[in-house]
């Protein structure tokens, strides 16, 4: 038991060494797609492409008075927590937003400061919230990214859209989804972590619960009785308790910053915590590539994490 404990940690620090790099790399340019497959997907590392969404009419008309005129009686689905963590570990909860519908013009008017909303408001909705809530806004971009597509050999299974407040941070987790994100205004800033740190970083499991606002504008934890606990990670990368947590000394994360007109490639199973500026805007196009290679060998390794665990 020792041995394969101390070879699961070694593999982690191999991976290190030997190809991940220890700084996102940038793409001047959109790859040609096999290229991308071999340098990237296949890896399983992060880059960021620059002038891939420059033709995006997106990058120009997306403003408050344009999103008004377009969209703005749009009833959409709006994540509000008291504090802007959303599907996060709230001491032994997991909390879940909850989920209101309001117009889009309401949501911009609390952004802009117009409107009080006694909370942190997200449009962070996934499922494709985009081609499903709003269709209007889809002409000011493209349907699919053609090379990830192409490298892929299919289309995106979910196209979502996202703004919020700098308030609202997503918890570290992952995916299994290959993951193109493109911030359209404004400023995404991410923590990243490859699949090989899972021995370092934490997870339990949780009640899960929502919050609901009261008629008196307080927030409050509602359990759901009956669901299943919850697996997530209750560590904070911004201010990781290393007393409780030890082993997360060994993580290596990357720190990233993708701007306006900017796409993160966020491989599959890669950890994540992200915060943005005020305002942003982004889409992201989810490839669900569960089934693949990759996936399953990555689940390997999560099978021997908890076979094994590090911190006994």
């Amino acid at each position: 038991m020792e041995s394969l404990k101390k070879r699961v940690t070694e593999f982690s620090l191999e991976a290190h060494e030997l190809y991940l790099n220890q700084s996102v790399p940038y793409l001047e340019e959109s790859p040609d797609p096999l290229q991308f497959y071999r340098d990237w997907i296949g890896p399983n590392k992060p880059c960021i492409i620059r002038n891939a969404l420059s033709h995006w009419p997106a990058l120009s008309r997306w403003t408050p008075d344009y999103l008004r005129e377009k969209v703005g009686s749009k009833v959409i689905s709006v994540a509000v927590t008291p504090n802007g963590f959303a599907d996060a570990v709230n001491g032994d909860r997991f909390v879940m937003p909850e989920e209101r519908r309001m117009s889009f013009s309401s949501v911009l008017d609390i952004l802009e400061g117009k409107q009080q909303g006694g909370g942190v408001f997200y449009v962070q909705k996934q499922c494709s919230n985009l081609l499903d809530e709003l269709p209007e806004l889809t002409d000011d971009l493209q349907p699919h990214v053609s090379w990830m597509s192409a490298a892929l050999g299919k289309l995106p299974d979910a196209v979502n859209f996202w703004l919020g407040e700098a308030r609202a941070v997503t918890s570290m987790h992952k995916d299994h989804y290959e993951n193109l994100y493109c911030v359209v205004s404004g400023e995404k800033n991410f923590i990243l972590l490859p699949p090989t740190d899972r021995p370092f970083i934490p997870y339990g499991t949780y009640q899960p619960a929502v919050y609901r606002q009261r008629d008196d504008g307080e927030f409050e934890v509602v359990d759901q009785t009956g669901s299943e606990k919850v697996p997530w990670i209750p560590l904070d990368p911004l201010d990781p308790d290393l007393d409780r947590y030890p082993e997360y000394r060994r993580a290596r994360p990357l720190r990233c910053s993708v701007k306006a007109g900017e796409m993160l490639y966020l491989p599959s199973l890669w950890f994540h915590h992200v915060q943005q500026s005020h305002g942003c805007i982004a889409v992201n196009f989810w490839y669900d590539m569960e089934y693949d290679i990759k996936y399953n060998y990555f689940q390997l390794l999560e099978r021997l994490k908890a076979t094994v665990p590090l911190d006994q």
